[in-house]
């Protein structure tokens, strides 16, 4: 039986440290504990010491005996007792040691002493004594290292790191927390390897090192993963959401810590489920969707208020306070600050305050017994003179509370007349807040709508490893305006050749995804169902095709798309092109194959598409586009990005590879953007030959 003496929580704006043990005490049969120390702790509860003395002197097994000593420590977190008892079980270790013992019996009792030292740390470190708590932590590794106990070392170990850090010395934290790390693994510890690596994460994400830091967090999910640690794996989540969520990537923060919550949830720890759903609220508020910030917002506020926990609810009141200042509802938002700000003073008036007073009484008591008769008579006169002074006070503030009456009495005439004002406020209050919840029931219904749409969306492009398999050295820049998008990427492999394309329906968002949907099909059914692999010919089947859906309708539609369509069969490329042109970059310059001045779709003068056939020679590179990327206004001025600054951006990286143009490429179009909104959609297929 082993008792976790230290269980080191850091809370660090949004990320926690792992569970850092430092135990004492005894194995079974480690040593056998004299009677005397039930009578030492004598001032426990007494059920609980009448109980522990019945196993204690009825059972005749020593390891017994040991566990009825330690449930008494077990059930006290008083620090005094607990130096107490560490105290007097290492005076008795002490005394043991001096007696002819066989090698075990000394070995056992070497390693309670090692863990009498720990405890005594522990009990400095709550007290904040950091220069004691580490001198017996030090103290209490020296002995493991030297009886070979590495287990417990390691332990030491991170508990050591763990003082360096709470003092803010990252580095040297780090230095004992990796130390930690390999005797854990050498001693095949995995919690404790699964702790470590989240320790060292949170170390390098406090040096600033935060791609470090996610990559440790990762490793420790890893292994809490495949040892079904469940806490583990809660607080996992929770630091590697607020990695992405400093990092600016709020969706995929709020992705782990919906994991982190689901977790906690399951586990019923109330604790952690009120701190995930603090840090869901404080996402979605910065994301902007006030709905649901507002949602978890309120849910974190119910579990605060069950834990009755202050920390807890000034942190979910500020929450809804900032909430509803977005939300433009000021009683709300008043509401929560008053709220945030009884919690703030609750917090420091009661506790902290309350250990100042502690320390201010017992100074006050030792100074007085030491002082001499004429300091006591110099004591005595400054209190007079206090005593005076609280009168003059006494006086002012009963003047004070005069003309505060007078005051109120004014301001009570005043309410008279504000109250039928109010009362109407109120009735027009609550009709604005229910048409405004309609308004936010129909807002989500929209977006779940939408977000469906997406996944249709997503389920007819083609799978990034299909297109590396036939298109090893490409690229794919696909980013949509809004959630589904009027752009998207088609590729089909017939006959030997690879069949690839970038298209640009009309219209973007929903509109202009349904227009995809429907050309899409056209493209499938003309290589499918015709066999087709001709780029030209596609393009006359697929403008068929488009016409035939889009007549089905009672209305006139004249909706369609714009498309660049190649066909690459070893070197050789066929190309065809419905206003979007293929541009050939060899040897420093742009080859331009202009597409046919057409859409697919409806148009007066529709003429055959033209297939171009080109071959191509070693290090020629392809690109393919719609129009969204030069259409876009940014820069200083903000214009629109041109035909001739793409041209000079896409001969500047011919010397990267494909991967490499695509960062270059998209960072290239986020600068530019700025904050300007993007206008339309974005697609760029690139391959290289």
């Amino acid at each position: 039986m082993k008792k976790p003496l230290a269980y080191f929580l850091i809370l660090n704006f949004f990320l926690c440290s792992s569970v850092t043990f430092a135990q004492s005490f005894a194995d079974q049969n480690h040593y056998l504990v004299d009677s005397l120390v039930i009578e030492e702790l004598s001032e426990l509860d007494q059920k609980l010491v009448d109980s522990c003395l019945t196993m204690y002197h009825e059972s005749k097994e020593d390891s017994d005996r040991v566990y009825a000593i330690e449930i008494i420590s077990e059930n006290t977190w008083d620090l005094d007792l607990t130096t107490k008892y560490n105290t007097w079980l290492s005076e008795y270790i002490k005394d043991k040691l001096k007696e002819n013992l066989d090698a075990k019996t000394k070995f056992y009792l070497e390693e309670a002493f090692a863990r009498t030292l720990s405890g005594f740390a522990y009990v400095y470190m709550q007290k904040g004594d950091v220069v004691n708590a580490l001198k017996y932590f030090t103290e209490c590794l020296e002995l493991q290292e030297k009886l070979g106990s590495k287990y417990d070392a390691a332990i030491s170990l991170a508990n050591i790191g763990y003082v360096y850090d709470s003092q803010g010395d990252f580095e040297k934290g780090l230095e004992y927390y990796e130390l930690a790390l390999a005797m854990q693994r050498e001693t095949g510890n995995e919690i404790g390897v699964a702790t470590s690596l989240n320790n060292i994460g949170l170390s390098h994400y406090k040096l600033g090192d935060i791609e470090k830091g996610l990559a440790y967090f990762l490793k420790s999910l890893e292994v809490q993963e495949r040892i079904e640690n469940i806490d583990g794996m809660a607080l996992c989540y929770n630091n590697i959401g607020g990695i992405y969520r400093k990092k600016g990537d709020l969706k995929k923060g709020i992705e782990y810590y919906i994991k982190s919550l689901k977790l906690h949830e399951e586990m019923g720890d109330l604790h952690g489920t009120a701190h995930c759903l603090n840090n869901l609220g404080e996402s979605y508020l910065l994301e902007g969707n006030m709905q649901q910030a507002k949602k978890y917002g309120l849910k974190g506020l119910k579990v605060a208020k069950e834990l009755e926990s202050p920390v807890n609810i000034r942190q979910t009141a500020k929450l809804l306070s900032d909430i509803y200042i977005k939300q433009n509802n000021g009683m709300g938002a008043l509401e929560m600050f008053k709220l945030h700000i009884v919690m703030r003073d609750s917090i420091d008036n009661l506790e902290t305050q309350k250990a100042t007073a502690k320390q201010q009484i017992k100074y006050e008591y030792e100074k007085q017994k030491t002082i001499d008769d004429a300091e006591h008579d110099k004591q005595l006169a400054i209190e007079k003179e206090e005593k005076e002074k609280q009168q003059i006070l006494t006086v002012a503030i009963g003047i004070g509370l005069l003309l505060v009456v007078i005051f109120l009495v004014f301001i009570f005439n005043r309410l008279k007349i504000t109250r039928k004002q109010k009362t109407v406020i109120e009735d027009q209050k609550f009709e604005v807040e229910e048409a405004h919840a309609q308004l936010e029931e129909k807002n989500q219904e929209i977006m779940d709508s939408i977000s469906y749409a997406k996944r249709i969306q997503s389920a007819i492009l083609p799978p990034r490893k299909l297109v590396k398999e036939y298109l090893q050295e490409s690229f794919i820049l696909y980013k949509p305006k809004d959630v589904v998008a009027g752009d998207f990427y088609w590729m089909e492999p017939k006959g030997g050749k690879v069949l690839f394309a970038a298209a640009d329906c009309t219209g973007h968002g929903v509109p202009g995804a349904m227009v995809s949907v429907v050309c899409n099909n056209g493209l499938n059914r003309a290589v499918r169902e015709h066999g087709l692999t001709d780029p030209g010919a596609i393009l006359d089947k697929t403008r068929e095709i488009v016409i035939q859906e889009f007549e089905k309708s009672e209305e006139e539609v004249k909706d369609g798309m714009d498309i660049a369509l190649c066909s690459l069969e070893g070197n050789i490329l066929e190309y065809a092109g419905a206003n979007n042109p293929l541009w050939i970059i060899r040897k420093g310059k742009i080859i331009e194959v202009k597409a046919d001045k057409q859409p697919i779709g409806k148009f007066e003068k529709a003429k055959p598409f033209t297939t171009h056939k080109i071959e191509l020679e070693k290090g020629d590179a392809i690109y393919i586009f719609s129009d969204g990327y030069v259409d876009q206004f940014g820069g200083i001025k903000g214009k629109k990005f041109k035909t001739r600054a793409y041209r000079e951006l896409l001969l500047s990286i011919q010397n990267k590879s494909m991967e490499e143009q695509k960062t270059i490429i998209d960072e290239g179009f986020e600068t530019w953007k700025g904050d300007l909104d993007q206008i339309d959609d974005v697609c760029v297929i690139g391959v290289k030959i």
